[in-house]
């Protein structure tokens, strides 16, 4: 049981891993896309506060991401979150790639065409490597819960194994008592019996000897 434990635990460990590296890269995308879009015109406008958003609900995915490996709780909270940056992302990918000239005369950025151009491409390449990574955190994300599963059920099964050893054990110990105890009053009974047979039998001869 203990060598199995073990087995799971190193099995989780390469996931758990693989996770954090993977939610790290994430976090650190997730703040470079808000450059482009902070570049482009400050204050922004509704289309750049979109892009600002997916940023933040990327961003903050991550950190639920790191607070879900470090507790093992919020999970579906994590995959919501993941999902909805899922969706936004891709969106966002599509509305810069398939009509850049729309999204950048929605954005209004202030710089050289070119220059906003460039950093709209920019924002558009850091977004689908966002998505890219998205997808594979959830998918980890999905891996390393099941491990946890795992483990809690093996840790469950070796509770019930010991607390079922232990109820044998304190089984045999009563039995064990209780035939002791038995074994004890036999004794004792067959020493009263002598004792009354001896007493008896003295008292017959005594009785005897007198008439």
């Amino acid at each position: 049981m203990a060598a199995s434990k073990s087995n799971l635990r190193s099995s989780c460990s390469f996931p758990n891993l693989l996770l954090s590296c993977l939610n790290f890269t994430l976090f650190i995308l997730s703040v470079t896309s808000l450059v482009p879009t902070v570049l482009l015109r400050t204050p922004p406008t509704s289309m750049g506060m979109a892009f600002l958003m997916i940023s933040g609900i990327s961003i903050l995915s991550s950190f639920v991401g790191f607070y879900s490996q470090l507790t093992h709780l919020c999970f579906i909270t994590h995959v919501s979150l993941l999902l909805a940056s899922l969706v936004a992302q891709l969106l966002g990918t599509l509305a810069l790639f398939t009509k850049e000239r729309s999204t950048m005369s929605l954005i209004k950025s202030p710089r050289d065409p070119r220059e906003a151009k460039l950093l709209v491409r920019l924002e558009c390449g850091v977004l689908m490597a966002m998505l890219m990574m998205q997808v594979l955190v959830l998918v980890m994300s999905c891996v390393v819960q099941s491990c946890w599963v795992r483990e809690y059920e093996g840790l469950e099964a070796e509770r019930e194994a010991m607390t079922k050893k232990r109820s044998r054990r304190i089984a045999k110990v009563q039995e064990e008592s209780m035939e002791n105890a038995a074994k004890i009053a036999e004794v004792k009974a067959k020493e009263l019996d002598e004792k009354m047979k001896n007493k008896y039998g003295q008292w017959v001869k005594t009785s005897e000897f007198e008439g």
